[in-house]
């Protein structure tokens, strides 16, 4: 069942698993401030039964980035160019680019797994877009780059905070002020994907993950996910009252005994 299609971007539902597709396979998947509030509003839209949600683009790339029309003085039609967003205060700016940082927030809800499926380059918006979900599948021929440092500009879709959690502060310094491309081999080697396939395999490993993830019961799935997610902010002792918490919760739950 398909649920929005529109600049760019499709949502797809079979069931507990549903697909985001990036469709603009001519221009590599770039994306846009319309494709940015497409996937913010595929949020809003998803149905409660939904488990798993897979982030995929079509063509040979999973995203190039930023669609270059952004750094032209016109920029894009009933868009702000990047000149009328430096010519305004600060707050306005700050509200433009928090409206585009709502693409990228909603794919780590703690009711949700998310799975990149990457293939060819994901490159600055589109590394970011594949570290704001849970989980990423590579194929062979993936390649990640952070190259807003190049242009400059810095990181602001997100992608800070995952990628320090995933590789450490020295290597997602080095990742991104020199803007080089991460392979798929390095990328699994030191924590950027959790699995990397060949090409012609991806989607069956990306649905081969998505089985094994709705295996087990959805309310246990969320509490793990909760209590990994808030792991990094607690010291060892929080960290143990909200393991028992937790478990508290979900023995009352199996015994019939929840509110």
């Amino acid at each position: 069942m398909t649920l929005l299609d529109k600049d760019g971007v499709r949502l797809t539902v079979d069931d507990a698993i549903a697909t985001v597709t990036l469709t603009n396979a001519a221009k590599r998947n770039a994306q846009s401030p319309a494709m940015w509030r497409a996937l913010a509003e595929m949020g809003s839209l998803l149905p409660g039964n939904v488990r798993i949600v897979v982030l995929r683009g079509e063509g040979k790339s999973f995203s190039a980035g930023l669609d270059r029309q952004a750094f032209t003085p016109e920029g894009f039609d009933g868009e702000p160019s990047f000149l009328d967003m430096a010519r305004g205060t600060d707050s306005e700016l700050d509200a433009v680019i928090a409206e585009y940082q709502e693409a990228f927030t909603w794919w780590r809800r703690t009711d949700l797994v998310s799975i990149a499926a990457v293939q060819g380059h994901a490159i600055g918006a589109g590394f970011q877009l594949a570290l704001a979900c849970d989980l990423r599948v590579c194929a062979q021929d993936a390649q990640f780059a952070m190259r807003e440092t190049s242009l400059g500009l810095v990181p602001d879709l997100t992608g800070t905070h995952p990628l320090v959690g995933l590789v450490g502060y020295a290597r997602a310094l080095e990742i991104c002020a020199t803007g080089r491309f991460v392979h798929a081999e390095e990328a699994e080697r030191v924590g950027l994907a959790n699995l990397v396939v060949p090409a012609g395999e991806l989607d069956g490993a990306v649905a081969d993950l998505a089985a094994a993830l709705t295996a087990a019961p959805r309310d246990a799935v969320i509490e793990t996910k909760a209590l990994l997610a808030g792991a990094a902010g607690r010291t060892y002792e929080e960290q143990r009252t909200a393991e028992r918490a937790a478990q508290a919760r979900r023995l009352r739950d199996l015994a019939g005994l929840g509110e």
